[in-house]
């Protein structure tokens, strides 16, 4: 693997270039470490040199243990010398979102309410990682608990720009070349469009694919993993679930211990979803120049003109935010009420807003919404016999200004709508974002999507799609 240099020091002088930017890798650095070659403790030590150079600008971090970091990549130096190798992520350091609990480290949830919280405890996630040899660099920021308020985050092309939210840190970590990979949450677009906005490769995996720990509370809340690369990404999401499993009554993510090879889908459903009638006009150019390259290979491209089985889809997500903002709302509530009680003062107007909303439900209110996100997920089900995936893209386009304030379904969204994102967590199905478009100098993802328990095979439908197309340029 190449060092960290200069490219990856600084933003780019010219915005986002998919064919100069170099994301940092960990899978092709392996060999070198049982050659002797290189180490991990070598390859931390590079990112330590990354992330202390833009840091500063990027502000990705809440925490960094660069002591205990150092101690477990000379921890695996010497496994990897001894021949005793753990895993495919042996020595890979990683960030943790700080909605996860490490026991080395506080974990803050994004709030001053929670600044220095030491709960002396691993995530079960976090667990897996370390059983894995993974080195567990840090805590990457948040926004508050995890929802719509911004932390101090900034997009790594374009300081003026946010990361998007609410993996916020775990993404522009990943965008700065910071790490090879980081650890991410999404209970409506957290994992997918922050990837988008900061150039990763990251997957929102099938519900209850990776075990939550002691996020349970979200009835579709997911564990993610933002990457450098494909290779990266599966392999930090199947050495967790190898050891910690699934959810609760949950079998847990099926595949193997590398990504599928390429294979080249038959049919592919576009989903515009609430999104398309809101993406600006370049950034939907650019997707369908990418949807002509694939047409051009050989892909029948179908949308919901094409099949009354598509448009009952396209009807049944066309209140996929409505339902993420009442199911979220409603089952965070109880959360947001203990605070209030303890704390008085303390939450933003964004989170007191959702709060405002909630109290207004009732049981009957949250059932019925239930009823609606099932109803969904049927008609989902529905497509899987006329196409090999879906795609859409990951973000109604580039990263939004830091100021901005997108309103929606009685929401503030300080780091971008997650208009593409809310229809596959109502889903639950596994979403793919890839780093295909480049609009305005800023990256736009472009997100394929499989049915449940399809993960493994979306890899492989993931992998074919950027090795067929060349990046679009808008």
């Amino acid at each position: 693997m190449t060092p960290p240099d200069a490219n990856h020091a600084a933003p780019p002088p010219n915005g986002y270039d998919p064919a100069g930017f170099r994301p940092l890798t960990f899978h092709d650095a392996v060999p070198a470490f049982h050659a002797g070659t290189d180490t991990p403790r070598a390859y931390l030590e590079r990112c330590l040199e990354v992330i202390a150079a833009r840091e500063p600008v990027v502000r990705a971090w809440v925490t960094l243990n660069e002591a205990g970091a150092r101690e477990a990549a000379d921890a695996a130096t010497a496994r990897y010398k001894a021949g005793r190798v753990l895993s495919t992520i042996d020595g890979m350091p990683i960030g943790i979102k700080d909605m996860l609990q490490t026991k080395d480290m506080p974990t803050e949830q994004g709030t001053p309410l929670f600044k220095g919280v030491q709960t002396r405890t691993d995530s079960a996630s976090v667990l897996a990682l370390r059983q894995a040899g993974a080195v567990i660099l840090g805590k990457t920021v948040t926004t508050e608990l995890g929802m719509s308020h911004p932390g101090p985050t900034t997009n790594p092309f374009n300081p003026d720009h946010t990361p998007g939210g609410s993996s916020s840190g775990s993404a522009a970590a990943i965008g700065a070349a910071m790490v090879p990979a980081a650890l991410g949450t999404q209970v409506v677009g957290s994992i997918i469009r922050p990837a988008g906005f900061c150039a990763n490769t990251a997957i929102k995996p099938s519900f209850g694919a990776i075990h939550r720990g002691e996020r349970l509370a979200f009835s579709q809340s997911h564990i993610g993993v933002h990457a450098g690369c494909l290779a990266d990404m599966w392999s930090v999401a199947f050495e967790m679930a190898q050891r910690a499993g699934g959810d609760p009554g949950h079998p847990g993510l099926y595949g193997e211990t590398a990504p599928r090879p390429p294979a080249r889908p038959t049919r592919l459903i576009v989903m515009e979803s609430e999104g398309w009638s809101m993406t600006d006009q370049a950034t939907a150019g650019a997707f369908d120049k990418l949807l002509g390259q694939l047409s051009d290979a050989g892909v029948t491209i179908l949308r919901r003109r094409d099949s009354p089985l598509i448009e009952n889809f396209e009807r049944a997500i066309a209140q996929s935010l409505a339902i993420c903002r009442d199911v979220c709302g409603y089952e965070l509530r109880w959360t947001l009420e203990n605070l209030i009680e303890r704390f008085p003062v303390g939450l933003s107007e964004s989170m007191m807003s959702r709060l405002d909303l909630a109290r207004g439900m009732s049981i009957e209110d949250y059932r019925l919404v239930l009823l609606e996100r099932e109803a969904a997920r049927r008609a989902f089900a529905a497509l899987a016999p006329l196409a090999d995936g879906l795609i859409s893209l990951s973000s109604v386009g580039p990263a939004p200004l830091l100021e901005n304030k997108a309103k929606d379904s009685g929401v503030t969204h300080t780091t971008g709508l997650p208009a593409f994102n809310a229809a596959t967590s109502v889903l639950g199905s596994p979403a793919i974002t890839l780093p295909l478009l480049s609009v305005g100098g800023m990256p736009v993802g472009v997100q394929v999507i499989g049915q449940m328990h399809g993960d493994a095979a979306l890899t492989g439908l993931a992998r074919w799609v950027v090795d067929s197309t060349v990046p679009v340029l808008a």
